[in-house]
C-alpha cells in the first residue's frame, strides 16, 4: 500500500514539470503566441473609482509580484527562449508585469486586454484579441500579459499570477498548448 502510495505522489509531482518543459520547448522554438497571468497583485479587484492613468489608484504588483516578474524575464533569457513583443492591459499590474520581465522597450498598451466592463464588451474584446493572435506570424514570441477574467473568457480555465500559457491556435478558438508556471 506504502508503494502505491509513493508511485502516484511521485507520478503527480512529475506531471507539472513535464508540462513545463514542454513549455519551454515550444518558446525556444518562437513563434508562438502566450497569455500570461500579471504577476502577484494582492487583494480582489481595484478600488472604487480607480483611474488607469493613476497607479496609486489601482491595485499594484507587490515587492515579491515585481520580484516575481523579473524572475520570469531571467528565465526566459536563460532558456533562450525569444521574446518578439509584449502586449499589456493598461492597468498598472500588468504594465509592470511587462516592464519588469522584458524591459520597456518590447512593451505595448492594448486595451482589449483590460479587464471588461460587462458581457458584451468582453465579446467585443475577445474578437479584437483573438484577430491579434492569429494575425501573428513573428518568429520570436508574443507575450500577452492580462488578467484572470480575460484569461479564462479565453480559454475557459484559470491561471495562477505570473503563469504562462502557450496557445494552440486556429480559428476562432483557443487552445492550451502547454504552461509554464513560475513561482
Amino acid at each position: 500500500m506504502l508503494r502505491l502510495l509513493v508511485a502516484i505522489i511521485f507520478v503527480f509531482s512529475v506531471l507539472p514539470a513535464q508540462a513545463t518543459e514542454a513549455g519551454w520547448a515550444l518558446l525556444r522554438n518562437g513563434g508562438q503566441v502566450v497569455l500570461m497571468r500579471h504577476a502577484i497583485a494582492p487583494g480582489n479587484g481595484d478600488p472604487a473609482n480607480f483611474d488607469l492613468e493613476k497607479c496609486g489608484t489601482q491595485r499594484n504588483l507587490s515587492e515579491r509580484g515585481r520580484l516575481q516578474a523579473r524572475r520570469i524575464g531571467a528565465l526566459i533569457e536563460a532558456r533562450a527562449a525569444p521574446v518578439e513583443k509584449v502586449l499589456a492591459s493598461r492597468y498598472c499590474r500588468t504594465r509592470d508585469t511587462a516592464t519588469q520581465a522584458f524591459g520597456p522597450t518590447l512593451m505595448e498598451a492594448f486595451p482589449a486586454l483590460d479587464l471588461p466592463s460587462d458581457e458584451s464588451a468582453m465579446e467585443n474584446q475577445k474578437a479584437d484579441i483573438l484577430e491579434r493572435i492569429n494575425s501573428y506570424t513573428g518568429s520570436g514570441n508574443l507575450f500577452l500579459i492580462t488578467h484572470l477574467e480575460v484569461i479564462q473568457a479565453l480559454i475557459g480555465a484559470p491561471a495562477r499570477e505570473g503563469e504562462a500559457i502557450i496557445l494552440s491556435r486556429g480559428g476562432d478558438s483557443l487552445a492550451v498548448a502547454a504552461r509554464i508556471k513560475f513561482n
